[in-house]
């Protein structure tokens, strides 16, 4: 079959067949289709789209691609958990050791942050010697001994999905909901767990700005998942402010720290019971929600889900003397307070600036080669619905160049706004798929 027929055939919205789709998935891994045949079908495809059919078919072409996670060994129900991304979300570190120490197995493949979203490996290396390379012999044994491994994702895992997303990444063709659904579930799905819990975040701050094309992602991923033959469900959290207080990673590392140890921002706790209690369900140990939520409070009030925290962190070579005292972590030179500028509600506070604010002072990365400042970031003391005074702290930059300080109060004041009308906190479940 010729490439060119298969771009014509899209371009005019005709379905690709499934021997098609694994023609072209194999051919352009293999070096056999070049980028530019490659580029003018992802263009067509964002126009004409794929149907229900086509996405699952192209999912598994691209699982099919590389290696595919073998983890039958592991007792018990395995369950993976997945976040669409934000700002402030630390959502898998207090959320990992919660479930463990539960007993239900959490293998977790997870990134590196890149651009205003942050990466659980990023912030699992705030501990000193925390390795986040295991071997899959490694990653099976720990989980079997202690309910929780987390490993950064293989590089054969997948290998059509990195080829894909760096093409679609300068073609203008990223936000395609078929493109984006086999981006994320091939990875899911190559990486062996029985169950998956997806969270996708709406709002500012969130890849999908509204609810319409975020429930329509949730909805193409719960599909292909059931369609593999897997328990899915997908939750629909609100992106529109920075998740919990802190943002940068020492300061989120210590915010999930604190959590654990049952001091947790309620909006954080929130979404975390609720992604957790979906995951306990699906492990057979509870059939109840209310019930599975109530047994991770009862984790993290008894400290199990603290002490699990620190032995996955020593397990993995970390310093654990960091998360049992976290006057451990180096304060950043610097920590400057933002002050409103007059009295009033806080009716916004927008999650992308607030993020791009934290990568402007080192806390993030442009590319995956830039180094991250792991001191920086901000700490909010105010969130949306809360009444300020004028002079009063709307949050904390802790920086360590008074330069990109002041860029960064810049940055933040724009996106805050303060009004004498009343205003609600923000609700953070928007919605379910299940």
């Amino acid at each position: 079959m010729r490439m060119y027929d298969l771009i014509e055939k899209k371009k005019l919205g005709e379905e690709l067949s499934t021997e098609e789709i694994y023609h072209i998935i194999n051919g352009y891994t293999n070096g056999e289709i070049p980028d530019y045949q490659i580029s003018a079908l992802l263009m067509a495809i964002y126009f004409k789209g794929m149907n229900v059919r086509e996405r699952y078919d192209l999912t598994m072409a691209m699982r099919d691609s590389g290696d595919i996670l073998d983890l039958s060994s592991i007792d018990g129900v395995k369950i993976d958990k997945h976040s669409t991304g934000g700002v402030g979300d630390k959502v898998t570190l207090v959320l990992g050791p919660i479930i463990a120490s539960i007993g239900v197995p959490v293998a977790k493949m997870s990134g590196r942050g890149l651009g205003h979203t942050g990466g659980t490996i990023d912030k699992l290396e705030a501990f000193p010697g925390f390795n986040a390379s295991l071997s899959e012999e490694d990653f099976i044994s720990q989980v079997n001994d202690i309910k929780i491994a987390v490993t950064g994702q293989s590089k054969n895992l997948a290998p059509a999905d990195k080829k894909l997303y760096a093409l679609r990444d300068v073609t203008a063709t990223v936000d395609e909901i078929s493109l984006i659904t086999g981006s994320i579930m091939s990875k899911k799905l190559a990486a062996g767990t029985d169950a998956i819990v997806l969270d996708v975040t709406v709002g500012d701050g969130a890849f999908m700005k509204n609810k319409e094309s975020a429930l329509e992602l949730a909805q193409s991923m719960v599909d292909i998942g059931k369609r593999a033959d897997k328990k899915i469900a997908a939750v629909l959290t609100n992106m529109d402010e920075p998740l919990g207080f802190a943002i940068g990673n020492d300061l989120e590392v210590i915010e999930a720290i604190n959590a654990l140890n049952g001091n947790g921002p309620d909006d954080l706790m929130e979404v975390v019971y609720e992604l957790g209690s979906q995951m306990i369900v699906f492990s057979g140990i509870e059939t109840d929600k209310s019930k599975a939520r109530k047994l991770m409070e009862n984790a993290v009030a008894s400290g199990k889900a603290f002490e699990k925290f620190c032995q996955f962190i020593e397990r993995q070579g970390g310093d654990v003397a960091f998360a049992r005292d976290i006057n451990k972590f180096k304060p950043a030179n610097y920590v400057i307070p933002v002050e409103a500028k007059e009295d009033g509600y806080i009716h916004a506070m927008k999650a992308e600036a607030f993020g791009l604010a934290s990568m402007s002072l080192g806390g993030g990365r442009e590319t995956f080669d830039d180094v991250i400042d792991m001191s920086v970031g901000i700490v909010l003391a105010k969130k949306v619905g809360d009444y300020i005074k004028k002079g009063e702290a709307i949050c904390y930059v802790h920086a360590n160049d008074k330069a990109k300080a002041e860029h960064a109060i810049e940055m933040i004041n724009k996106a805050t706004v303060i009004s004498a009308d009343k205003c609600d906190h923000m609700k953070l479940i928007i919605d379910i798929v299940e």
